[in-house]
């Protein structure tokens, strides 16, 4: 009881070793065994159960192995890491390996103190990896407790699963639906946000005032907003993007809260939202000049750029020298003639609406008049995706019918009429909107009459399924010509309606391929579990709103996007695009098809005003340039002009010339204008706080430390092989195919891989039906587990052993390598406490001639020499000797050994405090205490060929 145990220093109990951890205390021993994973992590009360220091007894020299020996039990240790060395701490802990470019956000965050970063780059490039993290650093090195996310409820379960299959970090939801379960959880008087360390919160339900003084006041210390754009300040005051600016601004108003915003698209084209955007991060840059050019405003920028990470594709395809493959892009145009039955709807449906716009310009109130402007709309927009919207909108109540005001009913009819992104609704409405404008029968003698006309035109609309609704004909082969070149298309609808009558089209036409149709009715768990069970077909195809356009990705399982309805809002456009056009894409190239109505003009209006000019400027700048704000109110008054003016073709013409061209034109200006701004902000703000070469030094040093992606590939392959798998390299993707026939039995077991051949591979892209494997992955850590159990444990037949001799033409005279395992706790010192953080280390240290009189190689000379290939076989007593000599010499070398373990602590001390001293963190020290002496792995005896 009396003997006091150091956090990472070794202990016996049980009948094997543990580490201590740094959440022991004076009764209970929080312990890891050695060599084992998180979730082995145990306590032992000292009053219950003996604890006593554990001494490392040398190799035994009778049982050495082979020329592998080394490298596999030394990659065995380095995965087996959850506390590792180098400059971050989190990387031991990921099952995902960053790409090298996802290190500048993290690196530039690690110099603010406190972190206020806004990530901005392209879509695709994964900004979730990035502020996730930063998240999981911070939490590692002690610096934060909490973490919360705000976004969009339908976002809420892809941040959950990214944040647990990558960064293993568990997160409750908060929605509407979970709120009230996680409270009865809660203790009196204790907030769920108290209770709860780590929460994903729709953004939309914690925004009211009665929540949102809740969550403010016991708020966690780093908050990553996603979608910022959605919080930003300076509209027009009010409503749900108010409240969401007044929700993240309070926070931010905490000068020591960490804050991330997260967001492809910062600047939406207004001003003075994107300079709220600003403020967020620092108050001062709300003083910043509208121009920021010329050389006078060099160190404003650069103030700037420490706070904004801003890239396209293009910037990190080949970052560091390290290939990140996205897909080719290859978009395609076509078009469908409406049927004579479906034109002369279109044109009756035409004709009531001019009707109905031009009636209330008379007397009527501008609250009714809007309300029909808005129901007519509807009508219009339904009928352009399907009969089966048109029939649904026809026989509905309008949205916008009860408003008490025009404002109101222009709030809910652009809402639920237009495609906004970023409005007071939680996500996509996929809903019909209604086209009945709900006039009570006994206020308006018309009211009767109009619904039956609306009812006609609804059965109408129902004898145009199939044959004669062209766009659903053409709209068949087209996706049938892709699903016969190999491709999984996703069929984008607008409309609940339309989706399904789509996908059942496709299941008669179609033989032999798999077609679901994933709408707004599912809740977002049913959402992934039927695109996760739709994957899984050889031929497949995903019909779905735009209810999937965000959130969820989908390049594991699709690889091309049809655009059955077009959008109204061409960033939506992107963003559907996105879902399969991102990093992870397995295949090469994706197809986009633009499908629209030559002959509709609503059709014709969208396409040419917004997505093709969309398209050009996306093509030349390398990233989407939002659409400017007064958009919709331009598209508005086209399609409202192409309602008063229209008729015949002449008048159309005469419409075009007079009113269209101008009203697109000027549109167009203003885009340009906006494009320009972003090639300037791109150039301004170009991420140069970071370089490239400090990038590398970090990258290179943490790999050292833990082994990358490659190890991991290497050891998974030669470990296996050498336990008697059949194990086969693509050499194209280094995908493995694995036949686990011959593996004994009992690591059979451990890796839960049973009899079934299996295919992995270790990158993202590395194809249809294979297993990503990370060093965190169950099956790697089991092997690493096994691999070092049986090599420490005398009384198992490991295929890696702690000593071995090669006699090989790499060396001229005998050289011997140690392979030395050193455990520190790093002490983080402020005026509060001291809190350590266990980091264990493995390296390999090398002399040549006698350990009495030998001569040090260096650490690059000592790794080469990992990779000798054997040249002869050494009788087995002559091994012997060897290896009982080189033993007894490292008692003669335990005080260089000691002094190695010293000034690896060094190293390990600096790389911790380099990549957070920019910071200047004011009150906080670190110093690093390593556990004396280190444990000494390996011996292995290099010897000459003549020798």
């Amino acid at each position: 009881m009396s003997v006091d145990f150091a956090v990472g220093s070794l202990v016996r109990a049980r009948g094997r070793e543990w580490v201590v951890l740094p959440e022991s205390d004076e009764d209970v021993i929080v312990v890891r065994p050695l060599g084992g994973a998180d979730d082995e992590v145990t306590g032992i009360h000292r009053r219950l159960e003996a604890v006593t220091p554990a001494e490392f007894d040398p190799p035994d020299p009778s049982l050495h192995g082979d020329f592998r020996s080394c490298r596999m039990l030394r990659d065995a240790v380095r995965l087996g890491f959850r506390s590792s060395a180098g400059p971050f701490r989190s990387f031991a802990r990921l099952a995902c390996e960053p790409r090298p470019y996802q290190l500048v956000p993290l690196m530039l965050a690690l110099r603010l103190d406190p972190v206020r970063l806004l990530i901005a780059d392209d879509v695709g490039i994964g900004k979730t990896i990035e502020a996730a993290l930063i998240a999981r650093e911070l939490l590692d090195r002690g610096e934060i407790q909490r973490l919360a996310v705000l976004c969009s409820p339908q976002l809420a379960p892809q941040w959950q699963s990214e944040l647990l299959d990558k960064f293993h970090l568990h997160a409750e939801v908060v929605l509407p639906g979970t709120a009230t379960r996680l409270e009865r959880r809660c203790r009196p008087n204790e907030s769920l946000f108290e209770r709860y360390p780590h929460v994903i919160v729709s953004t939309d339900f914690i925004k009211s005032e009665r929540r949102r003084s809740e969550f403010e006041r016991t708020c966690a210390e780093l908050v990553i907003v996603d979608e910022a754009h959605t919080c930003a300040g300076g509209w027009d005051g009010k409503g749900g993007r108010h409240q969401r600016y007044h929700l993240v601004s309070n926070l931010a108003a905490d000068p020591a809260r960490h804050l991330i915003l997260v967001t492809a698209t910062p600047h939406s084209g207004n001003e003075s939202a994107f300079r709220s955007l600003l403020q967020l991060l620092d108050p001062a840059f709300a003083e910043l000049p509208d121009d920021l050019t010329g050389r006078e405003n060099e160190p404003l920028r650069r103030r700037l750029a420490a706070h904004l990470v801003q890239r396209r594709r293009g910037d990190i395809r080949h970052f560091l020298q390290a290939e990140t493959p996205f897909p080719e892009r290859e978009s395609r145009e076509t078009n469908y003639q409406l049927t004579p039955e479906y034109r002369r709807l279109f044109d009756r449906v035409l004709d009531y609406a001019r009707e109905t716009v031009k009636e209330v310009e008379g007397g009527e109130s501008r609250q009714r008049q809007r309300i029909r402007w808005w129901s007519v709309l509807a009508l219009l927009r339904a009928l352009a995706s399907s009969p089966a919207a048109a029939a649904a909108t026809l026989r509905t109540r309008a949205g916008s019918a009860d408003a008490e005001t025009a404002e109101e009913a222009d709030e809910i009819g652009r809402r639920s009429v237009l495609d906004q992104t970023d409005d007071d609704t939680s996500g996509a409405l996929d809903f019909t909107p209604g086209g009945d404008p709900g006039e009570d029968e006994t206020s308006s003698e018309d009211a009767g009459r109009t619904r039956r006309r609306l009812n006609e035109m609804a059965r109408e609309a129902e004898k145009l399924h199939g044959d004669k609704d062209a766009k659903l004909k053409h709209a068949v082969e087209i996706i049938g010509d892709l699903v016969r070149e190999g491709h999984h298309p996703i069929v984008f609808c607008r409309f609940i309606p339309t989706a399904e009558y789509v996908a059942e089209a496709l299941r008669k036409k179609l033989r032999g391929v798999e077609v679901a149709a994933v709408t707004g009715l599912m809740p977002p768990e049913e959402r992934e579990s039927r695109v996760a069970e739709l994957a899984s077909a050889e031929r497949r195809i995903l019909v779905c709103t735009d209810c999937l356009s965000e959130g969820i990705n989908l390049q594991d399982g699709f690889d091309a996007v049809v655009h059955y309805d077009l959008s109204w809002n061409p960033t939506r456009h992107e963003q559907r695009e996105g879902r399969v056009d991102r990093y992870g894409q397995a295949r090469p190239k994706v197809v986009t098809v633009t499908y629209f109505g030559a002959d509709n003009r609503i059709d014709g209006i969208v396409l040419d005003v917004l997505i093709r000019k969309h398209n050009t400027i996306r093509n030349s700048l390398g990233v989407s340039v939002p659409v400017p704000v007064e958009t919709e109110q331009v598209v508005e008054a086209l399609l409202e002009g192409l309602i008063l003016r229209g008729g015949n073709e002449t008048q159309m013409l005469l419409f075009a010339d007079a009113e269209l061209k101008p009203k697109k034109e000027a549109l167009h200006r203003r885009w340009d204008a906006l494009e320009a701004r972003e090639k300037r902000s791109r150039t301004m703000f170009a991420q140069e706080s970071i370089k490239v070469d400090e990038v590398a030094r970090e990258l290179a040093a943490v790999r050292a430390a833990i082994g990358a992606g490659v190890d991991v590939a290497t050891f998974t392959a030669e470990a296996l092989q050498a336990h008697g798998a059949h194990v086969n390299t693509d050499p194209r993707t280094g995908t493995l195919d694995i036949d686990p026939a011959e593996i004994p039995r009992a690591l059979k077991e451990a890796l839960d891989v049973g009899q079934n051949r299996l295919k992995v591979c270790f990158d993202r892209t590395g194809g249809d039906g294979a297993v990503y494997l990370t060093r965190t992955h169950p099956i790697v850590e089991g092997l690493a587990t096994w691999v070092m159990d049986t090599a420490l444990d005398a009384q198992s037949p490991g295929v890696a052993r702690r000593c071995g001799v090669i006699r090989t033409r790499e060396v001229g005279k005998r050289t011997t390598l140690l392979l030395l395992r050193a455990r520190y706790h790093i002490v983080r010192i402020t005026d509060e406490a001291e809190r350590p953080l266990l980091a264990e280390d493995c390296f390999l240290m090398g002399y040549s001639g006698s350990a009495e009189n030998q001569h040090w190689l260096t650490g690059e000379e000592a790794e080469t020499l990992l990779g000798a290939e054997p040249s002869a076989n050494t009788p087995p007593e002559i091994a012997v000797d060897h290896l009982r000599r080189a033993i007894d010499g490292c008692a003669t070398l335990r005080e260089r050994l000691n002094e190695k373990v010293l000034q690896r602590g060094e190293e390990l001390l600096d790389a911790h405090r380099r990549v957070r001293t920019a910071a200047r963190i004011t009150g906080v020290r670190y110093k690093v205490e390593p556990q004396l002496p280190g444990d000494l792995l390996g011996v292995y005896v290099f010897l000459p060929q003549g020798s």
